[in-house]
């Protein structure tokens, strides 16, 4: 079981892997290894409010069959591949499981609002004064 956050974990079972061959470097290796790899998660797996979040946070990685696909190309060998498209999933799901906490509304305060009038006071002095009469 991969742990996402507090009692959430995500079973390893659920993710698809393919491995495709990667451009870039990597010689004349880069035509025989399929050292880039893909994976696939469905989201309808993930409980309902993790998987709306989920899928906002996905945006050109998910599919219209609500599946998130994560392409790992970065390094030149298929096991760190691996391990960056899981971590980069993991990092997505975690994002989305993660609640933000209610915003309260506040007020400004009186010394705020006071400066903010001060400020004002100048700006229209100075721009008075640039106005002058007819010369």
């Amino acid at each position: 079981m991969i742990p996402i956050i507090g009692d959430l974990v995500l079973d390893p079972s659920l993710i698809e892997e393919s491995f495709i061959a990667a451009s870039g470097p990597g010689g004349q290796n880069v035509n025989k290894v399929a050292s880039a790899v893909q994976l696939r998660l469905d989201l309808r797996r993930l409980p309902e409010a993790v998987r709306q979040r989920a899928e906002r946070l996905a945006g050109r990685r998910l599919t219209r069959d609500g599946v998130i696909v994560i392409t790992a190309r970065r390094f030149r060998t298929q096991e760190r591949n691996r391990r960056d498209a899981r971590d980069r999933l993991v990092a997505v799901i975690r994002r989305a499981a993660a609640v933000d906490a209610p915003r309260k509304q506040t007020a400004p305060s009186a010394a705020a609002r006071q400066r903010r009038w001060r400020q004002k006071a100048r700006r229209a002095a100075l721009k008075a004064q640039r106005r002058g009469g007819p010369g």
